[in-house]
């Protein structure tokens, strides 16, 4: 291989949305178009990137609080109102966790307190 090429990392796997996610995210869909917005519109009301709303309403994306919050204010919705028709949704882990790749770090102590 020449010296200036560099190989090609390979994909992260990809991994399937929990149900919660998914559930969520069509239930954001369905309010935005209640309130006939389009993602572009509901994006820049709640002040997050259109990308962020379209990954947040396909289940990929994982909303903070006060992310959705501000999708629910700028929906006319409390939040609720947006969880309430999930009741059914199963809220069982997945099994599917990012790896925590940092080690324990080593405590060293030099004096007793």
């Amino acid at each position: 291989m020449l010296p200036f090429m560099t190989t090609r990392r390979p994909d992260p796997p990809t991994r399937n949305p929990a149900p919660i996610s998914v559930a969520l995210g069509r239930r954001i869909k369905q309010c935005r178009h209640e309130a006939d917005k389009s993602q572009e519109t509901l994006a820049f009301e709640a002040h997050v990137d259109r990308t962020y709303i379209s990954a947040i309403e396909r289940g990929i994306a994982n909303p903070s609080v006060e992310t959705l919050a501000n999708i629910c204010f700028v929906l006319g919705v409390t939040l609720a109102e947006l969880f309430e028709p999930l009741g059914d949704v199963s809220l069982a882990p997945t099994g599917e966790r990012r790896a925590n790749a940092a080690t324990r770090p080593e405590i060293k102590r030099s004096r007793l307190r």
